[in-house]
């Protein structure tokens, strides 16, 4: 099970935190990705950490801005989003891989097990 929270309202150029809290698996048996979907557009992959490995892989759109981290007592993944833009306004979904370390690309058949999302948008 995955649960998000941290979500909300921001200006742009602000910042928001937010957690997924994984329970079931172990962060080091499973990469874990976070994804947004934007209205009318298609979910996207914006980061995803390997604590196994120890590898991230972003997305080009975040590099720089945003953050992935994880907590192995906590159990809990974080993104850390930073210099926030309106574009990146998007419901952010973690979800696990189906295997210990990133794919190379964000594809929606990597990850099985989604969480229900958390709104973040940014606007003045």
């Amino acid at each position: 099970q995955l649960v998000e929270s941290g979500g909300g309202l921001v200006q742009p150029g602000g910042s928001l935190r937010l957690s997924c809290a994984v329970s079931g698996v172990t962060l080091n048996s499973y990469a874990i990705a976070w994804w947004r979907q934007a209205p009318g557009k298609e979910r996207e992959g914006v980061s995803c950490i390997s604590v196994n490995r120890g590898t991230i892989n972003e997305a080009d759109s975040v590099k720089g801005r945003f953050t992935i981290s994880g907590d192995t007592a906590k159990n809990t993944v974080y993104l850390q989003m930073n210099s926030l833009k309106p574009e990146d306004t998007a419901v952010y979904y973690c979800a696990t891989a189906v295997q210990s370390w990133c794919p190379s690309q964000f594809r929606n058949f990597e990850f099985d097990y989604w969480g229900q999302g958390t709104q973040v948008t940014v606007s003045s």
